[in-house]
């Protein structure tokens, strides 16, 4: 399995974020200079599933591309956070269309097979072009 390359705008956010962890997420990838997990994504509806911190940092840093591993739900179990909810896939395809946001922490997904971990510069997301053609699922 590998990343992808997309634009952020592309993504649909599908939970709120914290501000301050957004700070703290920001930071730590400023200084490391690179983007080393890249965003789990609903492959066909590009909604993001698991990242939605590292979202809004790439937004903020006017990243043109963000790497991201494409999945569906043959592939990632969704479980809600708080004891007591339930959170199904059309739940979150529900958001998903409807453009609104769950509350923070509210679903969690969880890959059922290792992620490739990725190292791409910030620098290169930020030069990064959207190929002719629409193809812009690039492998890293």
């Amino acid at each position: 399995m590998k990343f992808n390359l997309l634009p952020p705008n592309k993504l649909i956010p599908t939970e709120e974020t914290d501000s301050r962890r957004v700070d703290e997420v920001h930071g730590l990838i400023s200084t490391a200079g690179c983007w080393t997990v890249p965003i789990m994504v609903e492959k066909d509806a590009l909604f993001v599933m698991d990242g939605h911190h590292r979202l809004e940092v790439a937004l903020r840093l006017q990243l043109r591309a963000v790497p991201v591993i494409l999945l569906d739900y043959s592939s990632v179990r969704v479980e809600a956070w708080r004891a007591g909810e339930t959170i199904a896939p059309a739940d979150v395809y529900d958001m998903a269309r409807s453009r609104r946001k769950f509350p923070i922490k509210t679903t969690r997904h969880i890959a059922l097979d290792d992620l490739p971990a990725c190292d791409v510069s910030l620098d290169d997301l930020r030069q990064w072009y959207e190929p002719l053609g629409g193809s812009e699922r690039l492998a890293g």
